[in-house]
């Protein structure tokens, strides 16, 4: 059987609020299998995005434990949790976050020469054709459409082949046609590269195509399959 990957207890996140603070997670507590792919659903305002950052270490918690590829996040300070990142995690966020001023290639490379690797072009260049970017190599992101600044991002996320993979409603500035292709995307390069796959999604075809699912209400798990 599969290792947890990530192993969630107890998480609480409040922010002061007048005289109550206003509590966004409650004591949530769950585990993710290595490989697996893991949808977090529910209205807005139940907290996805909020657990997605806090599973990743981009946020703090009040109270509460993550572990993540087997390192206590929150034991760890910012600097600790940022090098977890950079060996473990990959992300795509709805927005792109692309550099705006590097080109595709570049942006692509980015992540690889952080960790040094020697072959950072030659990855990226094949991480980049698998997403059918062959030909946009050298176009910087105002030069691409939103489809394909996102399929850099999804190029961007895998080339460093992360254990994880969190994808904050990747497709939400994106055309029903487009979204389809870049969730294609995600799943064909999962199975590929055996990512494990965190997926904070509105739409529930999408989370559909995942193995489980956590169902936010009001900071809460309501449900989990």
């Amino acid at each position: 059987m599969a290792e947890n990957i990530i192993e969630v207890n107890g998480l609480t996140k409040s922010v002061p609020n007048g005289a109550e603070p206003l509590v966004i997670l409650h004591e949530i507590g769950f585990f993710v299998r290595a490989g697996e792919s893991l949808a977090i659903v529910g209205a807005s305002g139940s907290g996805k995005s909020t657990l997605l950052a806090l599973l990743a270490g981009l946020d703090t918690p009040t109270a509460g434990r993550v572990h993540l590829a087997g390192e206590d996040l929150y034991a760890l300070d910012e600097d600790g949790r940022a090098a977890v990142r950079g060996r473990s995690a990959g992300f795509v966020f709805q927005s792109f976050q692309l550099m705006a001023h590097l080109n595709a290639l570049e942006n692509v490379m980015l992540p690889l020469e952080l960790a040094g690797r020697k072959d950072a072009e030659a990855v990226a260049k094949e991480t980049l054709a698998r997403v059918g970017l062959s030909s946009r190599l050298k176009h910087y992101p105002k030069h691409l459409s939103g489809g394909e600044q996102q399929r850099v991002a999804v190029a961007r996320a895998f080339a460093p082949k992360p254990k994880i993979l969190f994808a904050d409603e990747p497709t939400g500035n994106l055309d029903t046609v487009t979204g389809a292709t870049i969730i294609d995307l995600l799943f064909d390069l999962n199975r590929e590269v055996g990512t494990t796959l965190v997926l904070v999604t509105h739409d529930d075809h999408i989370a559909a195509r995942c193995g489980r699912h956590i169902r936010l209400a009001s900071g809460r798990i309501e449900s989990e399959s």
